[in-house]
């Protein structure tokens, strides 16, 4: 029978984390969610009130990691001030850090999951906040430029900061270097050269090139 949690108290960071630590203590994921409420004590009512399925739990999670990212950022006083540029690569410092933190966790949960359509399904809700900030900087930028021939197309470039990412995330996993330096020195390289050449190649053939990238890494 199932049972009322403890405490009324159960947040939804609480449950994540009960989460994070279940699947890597028992190296695979809970065979239900009865199964895995009873194991950490936490009421299935409290489960539900946050999420429907471990589906999206898992897609939650990474959404979390970015929000606390930007909220991060947001703290900053300086952040404001940056350029575009600035506010792109801090986020993608940022955002590789924790994930750092938690790379047990995004190691276990990419690596389970055999096949790409189902990688790029957990991170769904990530792409959409990724491309949603990168949209509001460009947006930002035309609103200062006087001539329309000099504004990026938003949503061309958030796709472009999209498979961005993807490409520094397969990276990241990949590297081995004490602190990730590499991955540090490849965010730089890769947001510096990809503001150089937006103006002054046509987008749609980095977003192609991008998306070969993307598929040799995966």
């Amino acid at each position: 029978m199932a049972t009322k949690s403890k405490t009324n108290q159960v947040t939804e960071d609480q449950i994540i984390t009960a989460y994070m630590d279940y699947v890597l203590e028992h190296e695979a994921v809970p065979k239900s969610i009865y199964k895995f409420c009873k194991a950490t004590q936490i009421g299935e009512a409290d489960f539900y009130r946050f999420f429907g399925s471990f589906v999206v739990l898992r897609k939650g999670i990474w959404i979390k990691f970015f929000t606390n990212t930007e909220n991060l950022l947001f703290k900053n006083k300086e952040y404001e001030g940056y350029t575009n540029k600035d506010k792109l690569l801090t986020l993608f410092y940022a955002f590789f850090e924790l994930l750092t933190l938690n790379r047990s966790y995004v190691l276990f949960s990419l690596e389970n999951e055999k096949s790409i359509l189902g990688k790029l399904d957990e991170l769904t809700g990530l792409r959409k906040q990724i491309k949603r900030f990168a949209k509001e900087l460009i947006e930002e930028g035309n609103a200062q430029k006087t001539y329309k021939i000099s504004k990026r197309n938003p949503a061309l470039f958030a796709e472009g900061a999209w498979l961005e990412l993807l490409f520094i995330l397969k990276f990241w996993m990949d590297d081995d270097s004490a602190g990730f330096e590499k991955t540090d020195m490849a965010i730089e390289k890769s947001i510096n050269t990809i503001f150089d050449i937006f103006d002054n190649t046509p987008l749609d053939n980095i977003i192609d090139f991008g998306k070969f990238l993307f598929k040799e890494k995966m």
